[in-house]
């Protein structure tokens, strides 16, 4: 069993993330958290609005709509560029992009190849000069390659025939470009300020089931920080040292990461310069983060096109422009499977998940020594109520007590508190630190300071 399969197995068992609709054979594509998932989610998605909005005054967060005018979407182009290039086997019926195809042959090979911004001619040649075959069935029998827009298309209206086509939104940042000229009215910001949110996107995409690596809907983060063009490339690079900060400060190793800039070949339609922030999961380097200076593309298409005027008004000269754009983003999802797969430890007598103490969904466990002994489960649950306001804390008095310390292990708790015979006399309890597996005694007055202090 290699690791992905190691972390899917722990995911699932654990709580931590659930195949999607399951019960009725699945959704292909479709994961769901569970309530050890859901928290550690909530978790690296706080701690992203801390660093990157909280703590800095010139950036203002936006929580805007899924759906949108159909028009956003034009302006924006992804109706004529964000699409796929697909490709069939005629001997099984196995549909699947033609990037991924050509992407795990040469993986496989011990290669890596990028294919993103290649012609469909350029794409329909490699795949036939090196001869790849279908990886369901061995054939080498396809069809043309065709593309296919990833966005999801929905349905406004409650008349049959009188419905108007709609979009799922596939990135949060167009809601930071049309709220531009509201934001600018409201809250009277100077350059550089930065708009920042955080939501579900939605994408109608063949994958080929790496876990949560890429999904129907997932969870992006990203912000827009509008500045003077002669200062992208300052800012470029601010940003790039800014996202590497946050990614280590998850406790990432940082021989884990690596940065890839986007060959010319390859950058969107909307970009002069994008980087990669990669990671190293179990089938290799791939984007987890990227920051892209997107010029002033998306304000000037979307003035052009709607006829509103777009433009920033320096306080100082009176001299009115369009703001360039940097935009880190942050895949959320992949956060959670970075974590995940950095923090899972096999050791000689245990699986340990060293997961961060922030992120850690649980932060205490509280045991009494044997659960049959109600002198010790009342004092075990008093202590229990008194940390819960400050922690999330668990209680756990099934089996033996080494069996809860690995159960606990498994799921990433820092810190396991057990009430022993000896507490009902001197005040104190053991406290095992999960890393390090040392136990020590602490005084009950003194255990949420030093809970604290720790994490």
């Amino acid at each position: 069993m290699d690791k992905l399969e190691k972390v899917v197995s722990l995911a699932k068992r654990r709580g931590f993330v659930f195949p999607g609709s399951e019960i009725y054979g699945g959704l292909a594509n479709t994961w769901d958290y569970g309530p050890l998932g859901t928290i550690l989610k909530r978790n690296i998605e706080q701690d992203w609005w801390r660093f990157f909005v909280e703590s800095r005054e010139e950036i203002y967060g936006l929580d805007t709509s899924i759906l949108m005018n159909p028009k956003v979407w034009e302006a924006s182009g992804h109706t004529e560029s964000f699409a796929d290039v697909l490709i069939d086997c005629k001997s099984c019926k196995n549909r699947t992009r033609a990037d991924h195809l050509i992407e795990e042959y040469f993986s496989d090979k011990g290669e890596e190849v990028v294919v993103e911004g290649l012609e469909l001619g350029e794409i329909e040649k490699k795949i036939n000069d090196e001869k790849i075959k279908c990886p369901n069935c061995g054939e080498f029998n396809w069809t043309k390659l065709r593309e296919f827009n990833n966005l999801f298309e929905t349905k406004i209206g409650i008349i049959p025939g009188e419905k108007s086509t709609a979009y799922l939104r596939g990135e949060t940042a167009q809601g930071m470009f049309v709220d531009f000229k509201q934001v600018l009215d409201s809250m009277s910001p100077s350059l550089p300020f930065g708009l920042a949110q955080s939501g579900y996107v939605f994408r109608n995409e063949i994958t080929k089931g790496k876990f949560i690596f890429r999904t129907l809907e997932f969870h992006l983060a990203e912000f827009e920080y509008y500045i003077l063009e002669s200062e992208w490339e300052k800012w470029f690079e601010y940003w790039k040292a800014e996202v590497e900060k946050w990614v280590l400060g998850l406790g990432v190793s940082k021989e884990s990461i690596r940065w890839r800039p986007h060959t010319k070949e390859e950058l969107s339609h909307y970009s002069k310069r994008t980087e990669d922030l990669e990671y190293n999961f179990p089938f290799g380097f791939k984007e987890w983060c990227a920051v892209a200076y997107r010029t002033d593309y998306d304000l000037k298409n979307h003035m052009e096109k709607s006829g509103v005027d777009l433009r920033y008004t320096d306080p100082k000269t009176g001299e009115k422009f369009i703001p360039h754009v940097i935009e880190p983003t942050f895949g959320m999802t992949r956060s959670l499977m970075a974590v995940l797969t950095d923090a899972y430890c096999e050791e000689e007598k245990r699986l340990v998940l060293k997961l961060h103490p922030k992120l850690a969904p649980c932060k205490v466990a509280v045991f009494p020594l044997l659960a049959n002994k109600p002198e010790l489960v009342g004092k075990a649950r008093g202590i229990y109520e008194r940390l819960l306001p400050s922690f999330s804390v668990v209680w756990d008095d099934r089996g033996n007590i080494g069996k809860r310390y690995f159960s606990q292990d498994e799921i990433g708790t820092p810190f396991c508190v057990t009430v022993d015979f000896q507490s009902l006399e001197d005040g104190a309890v053991t406290v095992r630190d999960r890393d390090t597996t040392k136990q020590g005694r602490v005084s009950i007055d003194k255990l949420e300071e030093y809970i604290k202090n720790k994490l």
